[in-house]
């Protein structure tokens, strides 16, 4: 139990240590949410767009029928 203990207190550094992973854990967690909510956005944006809009001809490409 002592062991588990002192690897907590991590040499008298774990008040500082911990918090700072707990920190870095709740950024990063919150940077994924964030790009993934941009990233449907957009990708829900990108659909609509391609939906609306007709598609353009190629350069020197006949026209249909011709």
């Amino acid at each position: 139990m002592e062991q588990l203990s002192s690897f907590w207190d991590m040499g008298g550094y774990g008040a500082f240590v911990w918090p700072s992973y707990l920190l870095t854990t709740v950024v990063m967690a919150g940077f994924i949410v964030t790009t993934l909510k941009t990233l449907r956005a957009r990708q829900r944006r990108l659909a609509q767009l391609e939906g609306t809009t007709p598609r353009r001809r190629r350069r020197g490409a006949a026209p249909d029928g011709a």
